[in-house]
């Protein structure tokens, strides 16, 4: 059983894949997306040379255009922005199960997070608004 050159450009692109998703350097995925336009080219009968020039081609401009990009994106955000949980630090959110200081459930910049009221003999019913005062591993502290 011989298997065709698109099919083995398929398995290279998902084999490249697969350390772009442990290692989140994208310039794996940009030589996926590279061993898929061979694919396509092997697909509609190009040659074996033209298969690897396409490969190589389209993952150089890719990693000629994206990099560039990514790196000026990735620098413009303005200084001291915050970011992940301390961007959650003082936003709103709606209580969703009843929450005191022994856990409930609230949702929090669309996701559903467990969370705790910051004082003891407080407690806030569902439907209520708190305001998220800090955030501990994965539950808010609210109040």
């Amino acid at each position: 059983m011989e298997i065709d050159a698109w099919v083995w450009w398929l398995i290279g692109a998902v084999g490249l894949g697969i350390p772009l998703v442990i290692t989140a350097m994208p310039e794996f995925g940009m030589f996926s997306a590279g061993a898929v336009a061979a694919a396509i080219t092997a697909a509609l009968g190009g040659g074996v040379v033209a298969q690897v020039l396409v490969f190589v081609v389209v993952s150089v401009a890719l990693i000629a255009v994206v990099r560039p990009y990514a790196a000026r994106q990735r620098n413009a955000a303005p200084a001291g922005a915050a970011t992940g949980i301390d961007a959650l630090k003082g936003r709103q959110a709606v209580v969703l199960e009843r929450v005191d200081r022994a856990g409930g459930r609230i949702k929090l910049a669309g996701e559903i997070w467990s969370a705790r009221s910051y004082d003891e003999e407080n407690a806030f019913e569902p439907g209520q608004k708190v305001d998220v005062v800090e955030i501990d591993g994965a539950t808010a502290i609210v109040m």
